[in-house]
């Protein structure tokens, strides 16, 4: 592996690495299809037939069927993180900086899958927790308005409730993100002294309900002013998102990259800088549905 030099790229095993990490810790990247993003965006278009499909006699006459096209625009935003180390790191042999790299890949990695869940669940700026310009709304707390209000008593009754709302827009149910408060009231219900889910007790995340994917993830809840506990729907069909695949790594030895105050130089410090584009899109928000505790 060469000389690391700023503005280089993560090496393409990294890459295929931190990729797979996403996925693996972010829920709408374990419930959806990934597609690949180009740096300046791409257009997805879902059809919607207006009518049912026409029975015509023998030279009888045709009708208008009707069709509405609505474009989404996929747009990658970029999502950084660095960190300051010692710049013994320049000294360390070949083998030591790639053992340093990936354990700043695997970080990066869980912290990207963290951005994204946060991200499009709630459209916030995962550092800040606010709601992010950037994003501008293209979230499922922006932009699903069909909701079920949480009753932490009956979570089973919430799920069917939420799901009804789904199949009633026509379209399937695939995917649940579950908080973790929801999956332990799942965990803890019980009909006649018996528990009716008990692979969700302890913590558990078993990945799948009655044939359909699961995921128990803290970025369900977290950060959202909406209140969130649940968000199942048609995650396989009508969310996609992906990343343009070249990855910069920035190795900094001077001046005050992060805005502390504190020059890099002068106190013997490196700064390592990442940034992994990510785009994503709700294709139809009545594909889904929100679970969420009562406004207070």
């Amino acid at each position: 592996m060469p000389t690391l030099k700023r503005g280089s790229l993560f090496d393409p095993a990294l890459v295929e690495d931190l990729v797979s990490k996403v996925q693996g810790h972010s829920s709408v990247a374990a419930l959806s299809k990934q597609t690949p993003i180009p740096f300046n965006g791409q257009k997805e278009f879902t059809f919607s037939m207006d009518k049912e499909i026409d029975i015509v006699a023998e030279s009888g006459k045709k009708s208008e069927g009707g069709i509405t096209v609505e474009p989404i625009t996929i747009l990658p935003i970029k999502f950084e993180y660095g960190a300051r180390i010692s710049d013994e790191f320049l000294l360390a042999s070949e083998e030591e900086k790639i053992e340093i790299l990936k354990a700043f890949n695997d970080g990066f990695a869980k912290k990207a899958s963290r951005g994204l869940d946060l991200a499009s669940f709630h459209g916030v700026n995962p550092r800040t927790g606010q709601p992010s310009a950037v994003v501008n709304g293209n979230s499922f707390d922006d932009k699903v308005t069909q909701k079920v209000t949480y009753t932490s008593d009956d979570p089973e009754a919430n799920l069917q409730a939420a799901s009804d709302l789904v199949q009633g827009s026509g379209f399937n149910m695939n995917g649940m993100a579950f908080a973790p408060a929801f999956s332990s009231a799942l965990g803890n219900l019980k009909v006649n002294g018996i528990r009716q889910y008990p692979q969700f007790m302890f913590g558990a995340n078993p990945g799948d309900l009655n044939g359909m994917k699961v995921d128990v993830n803290s970025t369900v809840a977290e950060m959202s002013t909406e209140k969130d506990v649940a968000i199942i729907g048609d995650f396989a069909n009508m969310f996609k998102w992906g990343y343009a695949k070249q990855i910069p790594l920035q190795i900094i030895q001077y001046g005050d990259p992060d805005n502390t105050g504190r020059d890099l130089a002068g106190h013997n410090e490196i700064y390592i800088r990442s940034e992994l584009y990510l785009g994503w899109g709700i294709m139809a928000p009545n594909a889904f549905a929100r679970i969420a505790e009562a406004e207070a």
